[in-house]
């Protein structure tokens, strides 16, 4: 029997592309740490018409997150767009969908991170990632931020909190991703990863 590396899944919503730029750069850092895998997946929007379904596999992008992926993996780092300081439907859709995983404990112990992406500089970045922290705690995870040892965290003029990495798109989603704002996300797939690691070697 061949056993499965360990890996990190990173679960995002993304409206315009911002917040899937920033999980492959996330993915980036994963990748840096070694004896680790990535794996990164999206969700479906959420429809307000009841006949409205999504493609099965998206048109283009990562492949919808399933909770088998959920349940294997070994670290978890979740992303959404702010809507009103929260994290986007589709993605709290598909987190109310995780109760088994819940019910059987088996996201206990597992290191966590989140990051954001908002049009304005104060559009509630943190709000969000606090928002989407709340059910990872109740599922047992340990939260994972961005130490200032980052020194990205200190001299950033756009996004990035130690709550997890953010980016500032601009009123109309044009603006890239900085160098601090790259920095930062590479760091959280570092740490999350090597985390991830080290409680294995532990267990």
């Amino acid at each position: 029997m061949t056993l499965q590396r360990p890996y990190v899944l990173i679960i995002y919503y993304s409206r315009h592309g911002a917040t899937a730029k920033m999980a492959d750069l996330i993915a980036r850092g994963v990748e840096g740490v070694g004896d680790i895998d990535v794996r990164i997946r999206t969700v479906p929007a959420v429809s307000a018409v009841s006949e409205a379904t999504a493609p099965a596999v998206p048109h283009d992008g990562a492949p919808y997150a399933t909770l088998d992926d959920l349940e294997q993996c070994s670290g978890l780092i979740i992303g959404s767009p702010t809507r009103f300081g929260n994290m986007a439907a589709p993605l709290k859709y598909f987190l109310d969908s995780t109760l088994q995983l819940w019910l059987a404990g088996k996201l206990i112990g597992i290191p966590a991170g989140v990051f954001t992406s908002t049009s304005s500089l104060h559009g509630g970045q943190e709000a969000t990632l606090l928002s989407m922290m709340i059910p990872l705690l109740h599922h047992g995870a340990v939260l994972v931020g961005v130490p200032y040892s980052e020194g990205a965290l200190l001299a950033t003029q756009t996004g990035g909190t130690p709550y997890g990495p953010s980016h500032v798109a601009g009123a109309h989603n044009d603006v890239p991703i900085s160098d601090h704002e790259k920095q930062l996300c590479m760091a959280l797939g570092k740490r999350i990863a090597t985390i991830a690691l080290q409680l294995q070697l532990r267990g």
